[in-house]
């Protein structure tokens, strides 16, 4: 694959220029920027050929409720006046915000929480609340959380800030609507009652494989959050607050202080929300009375679990994702581990890796926040796919190459609790091996041994097979095929594939009183099919092979009677359409197949009047907002990728699409807190003119900036803004369109692909 830039890109006006021309002017600047942005790995100091590998990782951010959370474990661990350490670990330095990955001190102290304080103040809205995502209603439970922190660490109740959220938390319904995860913090505060809790017994660690809960038949990041709030649900910490602290001003029933406020349905008696209500009492009076002989038993397997899967060698802290690693430490504390104990320390310098520090001039603006955890293999699969896009390769470009020594170095090589989900004959697969039951696969984070998942996976072996090897060298496409078989194993029964596992749907789970946060499971999607379909056959897998005809068969069964797909891990149709028409474009239907009509009929009645795309996180609330909401780089660049699955470069849509992302460029850096400054000037939209309460991101020329949230986590519950997304998927489908433009086809692998 030759590179479809020009050696030396046409210097033309923006505003004279043809749309080709145009893109290319902007193409060669963003691939410079994104390059630009690569660094090196301090855990890899082997250099390769060309130098130490090289990986992308931007600052994941997510809502509010990670900075209160974070405050209100340090309450509960009795950790809120801890002196700020004045030595720093032997540890390389820090790094900018940007990059997402910062090294703390050995410990948090009070000038650091206070400071996170102020970021909750930073991101209150002006009626006073808490949401999940720019442009969301507001969470309660988010309120109730940044409210009783801010209150903890010092801010008046009579304040006018403290003030206006308390009257907002009243109007929703006050602290008794506030979800499991929330009350877990609160009891553990004094302010409620276990009582008012889910109960989630230990026991669970115990049930037999074929009993219809089992930990193998929950989704992987539940699995890892399960099990500390067992142990807390069995053992009942409590740290009381002071009574001036407490929130009691904030409950419009004060019994629900008391019981769990989840009502029993009476329009349908015999249903599971109501059997599970059943169990819960019943749980809680064998709970008050003592009557599990298992319990202590249970507790042992429990915290022994829990151990074996945060061993350094295998992960970097448990399921290296914030909730866990929160709930591990007051767990742990509950059993007994102090502070000193290896495996606490640990825990604590894993979750305190995640603070973002944004020091400021203006004591408004001067604040530390945290990240739910790290992206690096996403950022760099994507961004490495992005670059190939544009026809750079391992073997015409030394930083592309070294990015493949990265991944390569860090595929996982462990079996993980995927290997039990799988069918007999697939559990001897064993990752980072050759021979014939070898495979690869990759995980999310930096190490995440435990827990590789497939939308990673068909990420990276896409990307390194299009990146290709060095002269003499078969490294990176090798590893590639070898995804083949891990992949096709983890296939679900109904043709699609899930993240973590091989899995079935049970919709009766998500009845579990303890199940509100929207994601017990981890069932098919069609987005992450869609991407394995491309990979699949990206990687020399025949459009013909039976696993691709059964998801094909998946993807046209999930298609919406509008034509578009539904996104489960970026918002949202916009998201799940450009997924599945890339996958079924690879499995060859043509774009005279009646479902790509459909859908490029909706994503062009999708289309911005300003010719680009957005949609808000609303529309997992509102099925009937699909595919509405200002524009913003990264969803315009899925739907001008979406349109060129099916379009000409000529097509109108296209062409709009195409000169958005052109106009929106940055033509200088942004600075945190600064208005963005676009390539062409009256470009301005909702974002980039008007400044957002978050806008503390830090962008370089020839990117984009984007202030809302496109990516998913739970779906109605939490949300993530990828801060490359906005970088890296324009360069992606900027080439495309530019090599498109010039006569290629819409794969760029080769002209007859």
């Amino acid at each position: 694959m030759s590179s479809i830039l020009s050696t030396e890109p046409a210097q033309i006006s923006i505003g004279q220029s043809s749309v080709p021309e145009r893109v290319e002017a902007a193409l060669a600047g963003a691939v410079e920027s994104l390059l630009n942005k690569l660094r090196t790995d301090e855990t890899l100091q082997a250099p390769g050929q060309d130098g130490t590998p090289l990986h992308w990782c931007a600052e994941l951010e997510g809502d509010s409720i990670l900075s209160s959370e974070y405050l209100l474990m340090k309450l509960i661990l009795g950790q809120e006046n801890d002196p700020e350490p004045d030595q720093r670990e032997t540890r390389p330095p820090a790094v900018s915000s940007l990059d997402g990955r910062r090294h703390r001190a050995k410990g948090v102290g009070r000038p650091t929480l206070l400071r996170i304080a102020n970021h909750l103040r930073l991101v209150q809205r002006e009626d006073g609340t808490w949401g999940q995502y720019p442009g969301s209603p507001p969470d309660v439970s988010a309120c109730v959380k940044a409210y009783l922190a801010l209150k903890a660490f010092g801010d008046s109740p009579d304040a006018p800030h403290m003030r206006k959220a308390r009257a907002r938390i009243l109007d929703l319904g006050g602290a008794d609507q506030c979800n499991t995860f929330s009350m877990f913090y609160l009891a553990c505060l004094g302010c409620v009652s276990w009582d008012a809790c889910p109960a989630i017994p230990p026991e669970i660690v115990l049930l037999p494989r074929w009993s219809p809960f089992h930990l193998d038949k929950v989704a992987a990041w539940t699995r890892t959050m399960i099990l500390p709030l067992a142990i807390c649900s069995a053992l009942r910490p409590v740290r009381p607050l002071p009574r001036e602290q407490m929130i009691d001003e904030l409950f419009v029933d004060p019994a629900n202080q008391r019981r769990l406020n989840q009502r029993w349905r009476r329009d349908e008696p015999v249903c599971w929300k109501n059997f599970f209500l059943v169990c819960d009492r019943v749980l809680k009076f064998v709970q008050r009375h003592g009557l599990s002989p298992l319990r202590a038993r249970a507790l042992r397997e429990a915290e022994a679990w829990i151990v074996d899967r945060v061993r350094p060698e295998t992960t970097e802290g448990l399921g290296a994702i914030f909730p866990p690693m929160v709930y591990l430490q007051i767990a742990f504390q509950k059993l007994g581990y102090t502070r000193t104990h290896p495996l606490i320390q640990r825990a604590e310098r894993d979750l305190d890796d995640f603070i973002i520090e944004e020091p400021h001039a203006d004591p408004r603006l001067d604040h530390v926040r945290l990240q739910p955890c790290f992206s690096p293999v996403w950022d760099t699969g994507i961004a490495m796919y992005a670059l190939t896009e544009a026809g750079l390769t391992a073997g015409n470009n030394p930083k592309v190459a070294r990015a493949c020594d990265w991944l390569i170095a860090r595929q996982v090589r462990m079996t993980g609790d995927w290997v039990r989900n799988l069918r007999p004959a697939d559990r001897g697969i064993r990752l980072g091996h050759d021979g014939p039951d070898g495979a690869t696969a990759w995980a999310f984070e930096y190490s995440n041994e435990w827990y590789p998942d497939v939308d990673d996976t068909a990420m990276i072996a896409k990307a390194l097979m299009r990146a290709g090897d060095r002269a003499g060298e078969q490294a990176n496409t090798r590893a590639a095929a070898k995804a083949f078989r891990w992949i096709v194993a983890m296939q679900n029964e109904d043709g699609g594939w899930a993240a973590f596992d091989k899995t079935k749907d049970r919709p009766w789970m998500e009845a579990i009183p303890f199940a509100d946060h929207n994601a017990m499971q981890d069932p098919s999607c069609a987005d992450i099919t869609g991407r394995t379909i491309e990979s699949l056959i990206t990687c020399g897998m025949s459009p013909d092979h039976p696993a691709i005809q059964k998801a094909v068969a998946y993807l046209l069964a999930k298609q919406e009677p509008e034509g578009c797909w539904w996104g489960r891990w970026g918002c949202n149709y916009i998201y799940g359409s450009w997924q599945a028409l890339g996958g079924l474009t690879y499995a060859g239907l043509d774009k005279d197949h009646p479902a790509i009509r459909r859908a490029i009929a909706w994503v062009k009645s999708v289309q911005n009047e300003d010719g680009g795309f957005g949609e808000s996180a609303n529309s997992y609330l509102d099925r009937s907002l699909m595919g509405k909401g200002p524009s913003t780089a990264s969803q315009t660049a899925w739907g001008l990728a979406c349109l060129l699955y099916a379009c000409e470069a000529t097509d109108p849509a296209v062409a709009r699409a195409a000169a958005w992302l052109c106009d929106h460029q940055l033509s200088t850096d942004k600075p945190a807190f600064e208005a963005a400054r676009l390539a062409k000037a009256d470009a301005m939209s909702p974002g980039t003119e008007t400044l957002a309460q978050t806008d503390f991101v830090h962008d370089k020329a020839g990117g984009w900036s984007e202030h809302y949230f496109t990516g998913t986590g739970f779906p109605k519950v939490f949300y993530l803004r990828y801060n490359y997304y906005r970088h890296y998927f324009p360069v992606m489908s900027l080439a495309r369109y530019l090599r498109i433009s010039r006569g290629g086809n819409v794969r760029g692998l080769s002209r007859d692909a």
